[in-house]
């Protein structure tokens, strides 16, 4: 129903009232006319005409809004070229930034799905050593819990030892799997969906009744046991051990965020080794409840005046130094590392610069179209229609360009999630869906609004605002205003060039440090080598010798394959991230070092003698293992060059090392060096080689001291081969099924993938800013064709009459790329300042070029320059072949 259909209908409703009380009151012998006054007066002020008054405007609003969506409608529909422009234009700068919004939402916005997650905290070591104790001994842990004040409540946890698995119903899979105190459930404020939790003696030095109980996480209880909620009481088998499961946990839950495997979590059992404070006694990690109002840095320094106390009871006293000081910190905060927030925090203000220039280019062309329209919405104004009015319609118009922007947006962030999907999961500690939430949604509707504003409020102020009857005479325009409203397209232009160069010169900044990073020596060789990272179930192997059971076997399987030309076994190839052992040296060991502190700290790898033949690794001195080193053979082990230079004084000739005792592989057996490493690229391509000490694993039976802690639970095989991935890794699957059912599940990858993944921050930020530097410039470009061909048709009579009265199409020509090349020119110089002063963002980033590299940014302007001259070029090659005839002809 329209508004004023049922504005009639009310004052109808209210004339009746008027009548009936003014009859009334003229029974009561009142004249007519005073009767009718105080009637009127009466319901003048009555709720019922204010319900009027207020359904009235209601309706009228309403009815006004439908008739601005028709309209905007048809405007659209008759124009769908510009629309889709438009529209394509907001949707990629909205996509941009929703698709980095939804990963910072994910990884520093949204609170953990624990209760309270903000006061939940950290407590680490602060310690100067080069690799301080990992974990808390128990014994102080309970000294906390019984003393200090800023903690309402303290747990612990730690990871158990090794690769797990879970068998269940449909198998077995690796699991993550935690031992936490008892309390621990109740300090996140989590319980069981099914069952219950560990009872409060679990962890006490006392027998208790859940000494074999699991809590399963649901991911785990789905996969593993079809969610049967029967399984409560019953056992299951982690590894071959039994367990009863008490509980299961909610759906999202997750502690500690560590991996996407599922997981399962046992009760802590203090044994005798945790009654002390030694060296050998076993550490755990800490997370606490601080109590309201107590800040990490008052509790940091409450606790450590308590701990000096404390490590009074080490009798050791490096122990002592190392145990005295603790740093606290938010738990929220220690999950995601500096750099990786610098670098989400970077790439977000990047996505919001490319909305940014999308929002401009969108003003643009809504300019662009109100100039056009000129002539019709002074028509408009002549017949009546309010300046407010207009405003409103072309608003709406906004809002429906973009709003369908928004929509388009959010299917490409979604599909920009899922495609970095692979790398965020190596970046980030916490998996990142795509599917939206509250707070994106309301994002999401903000950006609608403030994209509509943004992009249509100042073309539809301008055009509802400008004078009538310039606009209804033919020819339409003032010169004044006409060059006024080019200024102001040009300035958008202009600003357009220089936020598109900020962005540009970021990204020629991490290209470079990407082709930095490809070129960087990497003491290896990369090409034709596959690797399998075998989950090994070492618990099936219990009392068997890996080596000779499992190991060699399997190798002399794969040396047999077709095509391959070296095959051989490492505990962990160079840049991988599966599984890194540290070797800590101390006492006797360290002492047989000439250059040794009292604690000497090496990377320990395990490896077979043909992981040369694969890799290629070079020797500065002595020799690699060969097929002599055998279990019977007196040990030996190769070291790196900054192993001998940090731990041996005299390592100008490598030479003289050779032959130096170190460690004990077996009592009474200390093994010797028989060769010296050139330095590998280790951990990551931008970090330093650190020392390292390298086993051959023939040499390691079930005696020795690193067997179990390596063979059982790590190791990669690499094989080098002139096949193709397609053909080869199928068999290679094959054959490590047969060896072994639970290795057909090994993750797979080529060399060459492990040292694209190694680039972490770098390789992914590159790759984002890429898209929305490219992005930028498309942008940039088409705003710049856009007003330059519509200055052309604009001035279309006049270059025509240029041209008859003898002008050269040269001159025209110039007259077009003069104005294109002072905009470039000033858009070039505000850019590069501001990408001066901006690349400090990404300064962390950068390696093998300086953060103010002229190269790159005279590169990247010259890019920009030509890229604008071609756009330039097409609308003024255009004016240049106006016929004059036909130009005047027109008029």
């Amino acid at each position: 129903m329209v508004w004023w259909r049922r504005k009639r209908e009310l004052e109808e409703e209210i004339a009746a009232h008027v009548e009936m009380a003014m009859a009334d009151r003229m029974a009561r012998g009142e004249d007519p006319e005073t009767a009718r006054r105080e009637a009127e007066r009466e319901f003048g002020n009555a709720a019922l005409v204010k319900d009027v008054t207020a359904e009235t405007w209601r309706w009228r609003w309403l009815d006004q809004l439908l008739q601005d969506v028709r309209y905007a409608l048809r405007q659209m529909k008759k124009s769908p070229g510009f629309a889709l422009t438009v529209i394509g234009t907001l949707a990629l700068g909205i996509g941009a930034a929703v698709a980095m919004f939804t990963v910072v939402d994910k990884v520093m916005l949204r609170p953990l799905p624990y209760r309270d997650a903000g006061r939940l905290a950290s407590i680490e070591f602060e310690s100067k050593q080069v690799a301080p104790p990992w974990g808390v001994p128990l014994l102080d842990i309970q000294e906390w819990r019984k003393w200090d004040r800023s903690f309402s409540e303290i747990g612990y946890y730690v990871g158990l030892g090794g690769r797990n698995y879970l068998e269940g119903s449909n198998g077995s899979q690796q699991v993550m799997a935690t031992i936490i105190s008892a309390n621990l459930l109740d300090l996140l404020g989590v319980k069981p969906m099914l069952g219950r939790g560990f009872s409060p003696q679990a962890d006490s030095f006392a027998k208790s009744g859940d000494a074999d109980a699991i809590l399963l996480g649901n991911t785990a209880w789905r996969q593993m046991f079809g969610a049967d909620p029967k399984l409560l009481g019953k056992t299951v088998k982690i590894s071959g051990k039994s367990h009863t499961v008490v509980g299961i946990m909610p759906p999202g839950f997750a502690f500690p965020f560590a991996g996407s495997a599922p997981e399962v979590w046992m009760p802590a059992q203090p044994g005798p080794a945790d009654g002390g404070r030694t060296s050998s006694t076993p550490g755990y990690e800490v997370i606490g409840r601080l109590r309201r109002g107590v800040t990490p840095a008052r509790a940091t320094t409450e606790l450590n005046v308590l701990q000096k106390q404390i490590a009074k009871g080490y009798v050791d006293k490096d122990a002592r130094e190392t145990h005295s000081r603790f740093r606290i910190s938010t738990y929220g905060d220690t999950l995601v590392d500096a750099d990786t927030k610098h670098a989400l925090l970077a790439l977000l203000a990047a996505s919001g610069l490319l909305w940014l220039i999308a929002c401009v280019n969108s003003t643009n062309l809504l300019l662009a179209r109100a100039m056009a329209r000129q002539r019709e919405i002074a028509v408009r104004g002549a017949l009546g229609a309010g300046r407010w009015r207009i405003v409103q319609q072309l608003m709406m118009e906004g809002l429906l360009l973009s709003s369908s922007a928004t929509l388009i947006g959010s299917a490409i962030a979604w599909m920009a999630v899922k495609l970095f999907a692979r790398s965020l999961s190596k970046m980030l500690p916490l998996p990142v869906s795509a599917a939206p939430n509250g707070l994106l949604l309301l994002a999401l509707v903000l950006l609608t609004l403030v994209s509509a504003l943004a992009a249509s409020v100042w073309p539809a102020v301008l055009a509802a605002y400008s004078p009538i009857e310039p606009a209804l005479k033919q020819g339409g325009q003032q010169s004044g205003t006409s060059r006024a409203r080019s200024r102001l397209r040009s300035g958008l232009v202009v600003t357009e060039i220089a936020l598109s160069l900020t962005l540009l010169v970021a990204c020629g900044l991490l290209l470079r440090t990407i082709y930095a990073l490809r070129h960087v020596q990497l003491g290896f060789r990369t090409e034709h080598i596959f690797v399998a990272s075998m989950n090994i179930p070492g618990y099936k192997f219990e009392g068997k010798n890996l080596t000779s059971d499992l190991y060699e076997p399997l190798l002399e399987r794969v040396r047999h394959m077709p095509g391959v030309e070296a095959a051989g076994l490492i505990s962990e190839v160079p840049l991988g991230k599966t599984f890194r052992i540290q070797l800590t040296l101390n006492g006797n060991a360290a002492d047989e070092l000439d250059n040794a502190p009292k604690t000497v700290n090496a990377q320990l790898i395990g490896v077979s003698p043909e992981m040369q033949g694969v890799f290629g690794f070079k020797m500065a001195a002595g020799r690699f293992f060969n097929s002599q080193d055998t279990a019977t053979t007196t040990p030996v082990m190769v070291i790196n060059r900054a192993f001998a230079r940090l731990y041996y004084s005299n390592n100008k000739d490598m030479r003289k090392i050779i032959g130096k005792k170190l460690w004990h592989l077996e009592p009474g057996k200390p093994a010797e060096i028989i060769g010296v490493l050139d330095d590998v690229r280790q951990a990551g391509i931008t970090l330093k080689p650190s020392p390292e000490v390298d086993l051959d694993i023939a040499q390691l039976g079930p005696k020795s001291t690193a067997y179990e802690a390596m063979e059982g639970m790590a190791m990669d095989l690499a094989v080098r081969t002139d096949r193709s991935e397609a053909s080869f890794l199928p068999e290679l699957r094959e054959v490590l099924r047969q060896a072994d059912p639970a290795l057909a599940g090994s993750t797979m990858s080529t060399m060459d993938q492990v040292v694209e993944d190694s680039y972490g921050s770098q390789r992914m930020a590159a790759h984002v800013l890429e898209i929305f530097a490219g992005s930028a410039l498309l942008l940039c470009v088409a705003g710049l064709y856009g007003l330059l061909a519509y200055v052309v048709t604009q001035r279309t009579r006049e270059i025509g009459l240029r041209i008859a009265l003898g002008a050269q199409r040269g001159d025209v020509l110039w007259l077009v790329m003069r104005q294109a090349t002072w905009m470039l020119a000033a858009g070039v110089a505000i850019g590069l300042g501001a990408a001066y002063a901006s690349t400090r963002l990404i300064g962390s980033f950068l390696y093998g070029v300086r953060a103010h590299d002229g190269a790159t940014f005279a590169a990247v302007a010259l890019v920009l320059l030509a890229a604008g001259a071609v756009a330039a070029y097409l609308p003024a090659r255009r004016a240049a072949g106006v016929d004059p005839m036909e130009a005047l002809r027109a008029e």
